[in-house]
């Protein structure tokens, strides 16, 4: 298989690089991190004018991409950038979308791809552990409509996104894949009570309570019980998102720690030089690059099916997780205590890749999934 990039993807991944060295460096990223929105949304449709979010979706839901290979070059170079603005709800939410949605929720799509909307994936819930089946929030039908209670957590952006994408139960117990249902919910609905909350690795996010939230027939994405598939499918290519932007902060993080072998110096020598820390630092690159091969695998393999697909999505995460916190732990301490500065770039990329491992599915989970997925007949 040939795992070069096309033209047009190098063409996209030289222009978001570009665009972020020119306009997006560490002392803006840092400022817009640190605001009280926790983004920039003057940014987001800067972003999307270069075509990021169309570049998550093929041409039938108004984008110009949609394979894996097309997002783990967005992300990759938005791993290097340490880009805040919320591009992975953007992808989740949009793959939900336009996999099972009717057309006014597609028509959700076409705005974020042009910057005009930001949605936010309300799935997680206290106590959830990262299962995607378990699901508590409750959907009630009340006559024509729906009628949502329950509660969510760590909602990216929760608190300035446009529309929430929230799964909520309408039959089966709480941790059956069976009667999970998605719902398309206006922030400013009635009854949607967010509290936001600065993340320790940039940006913004809320813990959701939805009590009483009265919604129209036609905001269900999709059958009713039958939002675990679209879960499944989105989140897979949300995997592949997070596996990309990780070697893309893995990459920038070996390049400042490098730098800083080559010009800090003991006893009148680079500390480069020093046959121990070498030793060191071959192991980091080594695993970096197992990593990148990880991801290369997982963007290859999400457009499959069946437990193929989900095997090397967990296979992937699990190696971004492992491999992420060993870079960020090596890359700080070959620093020495300046690693953990503020005013240093590196200690940032240390702590996304730390908390990337969190984001859907630690690296004990994908690893427990493995090998219960190995146990499964093949699809």
């Amino acid at each position: 298989m040939n795992f070069q990039h096309t033209e047009d993807r190098r063409m996209l991944a030289d222009s978001l690089n570009r665009f972020m060295a020119e306009q997006y460096g560490f002392d803006v990223r840092d400022r817009i991190a640190r605001s009280e929105e926790g983004y920039s949304r003057d940014m987001w449709r800067r972003f999307c004018e270069l075509g990021i979010v169309g570049a998550f979706f093929d041409e039938s839901a108004g984008g110009f991409g949609g394979d894996g290979f097309d997002i783990a070059v967005v992300f990759e170079a938005l791993g290097r950038g340490l880009v805040v603005e919320p591009f992975l709800d953007a992808l989740i939410v949009g793959r939900a979308l336009a996999y099972a949605g009717n057309d006014r929720q597609r028509e959700i799509v076409a705005k974020m791809i042009d910057g005009a909307a930001i949605a936010a994936f309300a799935h997680d819930e206290p106590g959830s552990h990262y299962e995607l089946a378990r699901v508590t929030a409750r959907a009630a039908r009340r006559g024509d409509g729906w009628v949502l209670n329950g509660a969510k957590g760590v909602v990216r952006q929760g608190e300035h996104a446009d529309v929430l994408l929230v799964s909520a139960r309408t039959s089966s117990g709480e941790h059956d894949q069976a009667g999970i249902s998605l719902f398309v919910v206006p922030r400013e609905a009635k009854g949607v009570h967010v509290r936001g909350y600065r993340m320790i690795d940039g940006g913004r996010a809320a813990e959701v309570l939805l009590e009483d939230v009265t919604l129209d027939a036609d905001t269900l994405v999709g059958d009713e019980g039958a939002g675990f598939g679209t879960l499944e499918q989105a989140v897979g290519y949300g995997l592949v998102a997070l596996a990309s932007e990780a070697v893309g902060a893995m990459d920038v993080a070996k390049e400042h720690t490098l730098e800083y072998l080559r010009t800090r110096k003991q006893f009148g020598v680079p500390i480069g030089t020093f046959q121990a820390l070498q030793h060191r630092m071959a192991d980091v690159l080594l695993e970096i690059e197992q990593a990148r091969s990880a991801a290369i695998n997982a963007a290859a393999a999400v457009g499959g099916a069946g437990v193929e697909r989900e095997r090397a999505l967990s296979a992937a995460k699990y190696s971004i997780g492992r491999i992420g916190a060993r870079v960020a732990e090596e890359s700080i301490q070959l620093h020495g205590g300046i690693g953990m500065t503020w005013e240093l770039a590196l200690s940032h990329y240390a702590k996304r890749l730390v908390m990337i491992d969190h984001q859907l599915g630690d690296e004990d989970h994908h690893l427990a999934r493995y090998i219960e997925l190995g146990r499964a007949p093949a699809a």
